[in-house]
């Protein structure tokens, strides 16, 4: 059950009225930092990142269905996922440089890449599918076990067994 002020900031996200990011910043901030800080220790870049992902809040808060999450855990996954790509594209801009000289590029064979494991949506769509919808939660769409368990609305005992049973038989195809 959400809160009144939840339901107002709701309503006015809806609605596009621009009280909505004042009242999300002054209720919410303090522990969206956090969830970014969990990703990226540099206080400048989380707050580049917090800032950046309350405009991806903004131009998606129409989208907001209350039906398929909470606002918070809505805002968790929006913060979280940002934090997620900044820290990418930095990784990115850093690994830029090209070292031909070390490259082994040339020396690969078809022999040496396993085939198996190129087709692993293949391999994934064969298993029963309460199985290949955790496995795809927690590995294609990067949820956690618990947002996992939130958004599947399954109990995170059963997403833990489903996920161990998943791996095993997976296990099973590659290694027979």
């Amino acid at each position: 059950m959400s809160t009144s002020i939840e339901q107002d900031i709701i309503a006015l996200l809806k609605n596009g009225n621009k009280k909505a990011i004042s009242l999300l910043y002054e209720h919410y901030s303090g522990a969206l930092l956090g969830v970014v800080r969990k990703v990226i220790s540099d206080e400048d870049i989380a707050q580049d990142v917090l800032q950046e992902s309350f405009i991806k809040v903004w131009k998606k808060g129409k989208t907001y269905d209350p039906s398929k999450a909470k606002l918070f855990t809505w805002l968790y996954r929006i913060f979280y996922n940002s934090a997620i790509d900044k820290v990418r594209s930095l990784k990115n801009k850093t690994n830029k440089e090209v070292q031909i000289e070390d490259s082994n590029v040339y020396k690969l064979t078809t022999n040496s890449l396993n085939q198996d494991t190129l087709d692993i949506q293949k391999h994934l769509s064969s298993l029963e599918l309460k199985y290949q919808v955790v496995l795809n939660a927690l590995f294609f769409e990067g949820m956690t076990q618990q947002e996992a368990s939130e958004e599947l609305n399954i109990p995170l005992g059963t997403i833990k067994s489903r996920l161990k049973i998943g791996l095993r038989e997976l296990k099973k195809i590659y290694n027979p």
